[in-house]
Parts: structure tokens; sequence; C-alpha cells
């Protein structure tokens, strides 16, 4: 893992990271418990899951992607994972209570979703960040969190052949209860859920130069939240 050598404008680390230099390390699974008060809680604030995508062969931590279908109450899907706290993150002094997370994404309810439809890159993507995003901080020894942002390569390059969008961010969900945001574990531990966002790369280059609460102040006020849109708006196109 690379260190840390450089800062945006806004005075915020930037992270640089190679090719680990490791060998594949078998999968760390949560106890079964720990899996059950995650799923009982998503259950609680947003709905139960029909369906899962287990991972036949797990690096380092074993992440499961949930789906949770459409309904008239929440007219489309939630996507959560399992797995990402099933260890700590290596967080740095200040940020130890954000050590456990687990992320999320809102697809449309017209999404191709099923296992056949996957096949296609443009309909897998939001599932591979997923898996990717959960199982990084443990590959690298490093941590995500709140306004992390991180491109698609470098540089970046769109996330689809559907998006010209090219990175994400990690925000709070705002289609749910404010509760939902953390899970107590009752031992100590506690559980952040964050959204993963995409961006374009106007809106990268915002959050490098000047900080998250630019970026924040447009997506407020252009309604952009944590239910993708692949042709959204650009909020920051002509700035």
């Amino acid at each position: 893992m690379s260190k840390s050598t450089e800062y945006s404008d806004s005075g915020s680390p930037v992270y640089r990271y190679s090719d680990r230099q490791r060998d594949w390390q078998p999968a760390e699974y949560g106890e079964e418990e720990w899996v059950t008060r995650i799923e009982e809680h998503v259950q609680k604030y947003i709905g139960e899951a029909d369906s899962v995508f287990h991972e036949i062969l797990s690096d380092i931590v074993h992440i499961d992607v949930h789906v949770i279908k459409p309904t008239p109450e929440r007219n489309f899907y939630t996507l959560f994972t399992t797995g990402m706290s099933f260890l700590p993150m290596n967080t740095p002094e200040g940020a130890e209570g954000f050590k456990y997370a687990e992320l999320m994404i809102c697809l449309p309810p017209d999404w191709p979703i099923e296992q056949g439809d996957l096949e296609n890159s443009d309909n897998y993507w939001p599932i591979r960040w997923l898996k990717m995003l959960a199982r990084f901080p443990h590959e690298y020894d490093t941590w995500l969190g709140w306004e992390h942002t991180m491109p698609n390569g470098d540089p970046a390059e769109p996330l689809s052949e559907q998006t010209d969008m090219c990175g994400i961010i990690l925000l709070p969900p705002l289609q749910v209860h404010e509760d939902f945001l953390t899970l107590d574990m009752g031992d100590g531990r506690e559980i952040n859920f964050y959204a993963i966002v995409p961006l374009y790369s106007e809106e990268l280059d915002l959050k490098l130069k000047q900080g998250s609460d630019p970026l924040l102040d447009k997506f407020e006020e252009y309604g952009v939240d944590e239910l993708l849109d692949v042709k959204r708006r650009n909020t920051c196109k002509g700035d």
C-alpha cells in the first residue's frame, strides 16, 4: 500500500495505492449472530432481502450482496453488503469510531438484476463496486468512510458504457430513517452504513479542490442521493 504523500487543494489527504504485494488470503467469515443482526437491522428500517449474491471464492473477507426488491413504499431495488464489517478498518487517530462499515446502493425498479442480466458489465457494475469497495480497506490496510471518493482508474474512466460518471463518493443514505445509519452491536463496536454515489469528473474535481461542502450543496439542490440515475444531471457542468 502506498502512503499518502500529497494533499488536494481543499487540504484533504490524497491516497494512492499500487498493486498489492501479497498472496491470496483465506477469507474471514463473520459470526452467524453478527450477520443476522445486520440483516435484522436492514429489515427493520428498509425491508427483508429477497435474494443474496453469495461469493463462492473470497479473499480476506467474505462479501455478500443482499437484494431487496422494489415495493410501493420504496419503488426501487436496495442492495447492501455484509462482510465489510467482519474485520476492523485501519482508521487514523481520531476516527476510531469508524472502524466498521457496510455499503449500499439503490437501483431503479427496471434495473436488469437477474443472474443472466449480470453477465453484461453495464448491469453488473454496481454490484462489482459494492464488493470491491467493501474489500478494499482490508486489502490495502486502510479505511473508507463518509465523503471519501474513489475514481475509476487514473485517469478516471466511465463506470459503464451507459454513463459518463467515473468515480464514487461515500455518503450517508438519505432514503432511510436516520436511525438506520449506525448499528450498535452491543459490545462497543458500531457499524456505519454508507451509500455509494457515482460522480462525474467535474464533481470529483470540485470535491478535491474545494472539499465536500460545495458538492453536497449541489447534490441537495438537484436532489442527488443513493438512488442511481445513470443519466442524471451533472451538477458541476459548466462550473
